[in-house]
């Protein structure tokens, strides 16, 4: 008997309307069950949900205007549970960063999949520096309530930290940027220390296997990359994960994303 499998991935679209053919083109390319997706910049209602829709996926949106809005795609059978972080009292955080669903996949599994972007951070020194630690903060202790649920659940998302040195092309580049700072991987850690697994690490590992390259001073053609979009996985999905594919031909295509999709398979 063949075991259900699924295919998620996570992208970073850098503005849905204006990379929409590009994400089209990806759906038809690869195929995933389920897509989340970051940095939509528009709000619920300029989400383009018929083109969605025509491409085989329901859609649930969580966006804002101008600046990031995340939403997760599924050609299965998905309710939403959750938007945004659980807030501390007397917080407010109106950015559109997080989505959480329920995806029913054939067999009777049920994954939980959350879409996420962390705050990038800069500049350091200042309070969005301050709110992304805080951030991961409030994830790190929404993450533990969900993993004493003991199933299979998905973070998936522009991270906006890159966790070693072997995952950009000059750390010394980095040093002064948000990304890079330890205080932001001592967080990753943190939260993979709960029990979570990095997709990636799990499966593959190599260094400078890279998921964005800015736009400024040639990044892309030099190849200078950093690997910031990442899965991790509670222990009955690392259980099931079998690959992870980062897609990296759609970054040289015209009116790229500055970030590529990456996928992971699981069967259950």
């Amino acid at each position: 008997m063949t075991q259900p499998a699924l295919t998620i991935a996570t992208f970073n679209v850098n503005s849905v309307n204006a990379r929409l053919p590009n994400l089209l083109a990806w759906l038809a390319e690869a195929g995933p069950d389920v897509v989340c997706l970051q940095e939509l910049k528009c709000e619920d209602a300029k989400f383009p949900r018929e083109a969605i829709e025509d491409a085989g996926y329901s859609a649930i949106v969580h966006g804002q205007k101008t600046y990031n809005g995340v939403a997760i795609l599924s050609r299965l059978p998905m309710e939403e549970a959750r938007r945004g972080l659980p807030l501390g009292d007397g917080e407010e955080d109106p950015q559109a960063r997080y989505l959480e669903a329920e995806i029913s996949v054939p067999g009777g599994w049920m994954v939980r999949v959350a879409c996420l972007y962390c705050p990038n951070g800069n500049p350091l020194g200042t309070d969005k520096f301050a709110y992304k630690l805080r951030w991961m903060e409030r994830l790190q202790g929404h993450v533990q309530g969900l993993l004493a649920l003991e199933e299979p659940l998905v973070l998936a998302g522009d991270w906006n930290i890159i966790p070693r040195p072997e995952d950009c092309h000059d750390p010394a580049a980095w040093a002064g940027d948000a990304l890079f700072q330890p205080e932001s991987r001592a967080a990753w850690r943190r939260l993979l220390n709960l029990g979570l697994t990095d997709a990636f690490m799990a499966v593959d590992g190599a260094a400078h296997a890279y998921t964005f390259w800015d736009y400024q001073a040639g990044a892309w053609p030099k190849d200078n990359g950093i690997r910031i979009d990442h899965f991790a996985l509670s222990p009955q999905a690392a259980d099931a994960l079998e690959s992870v594919q980062i897609w990296r031909p759609v970054r040289g295509r015209e009116k790229a994303s500055d970030h590529v999709p990456v996928s992971a398979r699981l069967s259950f």
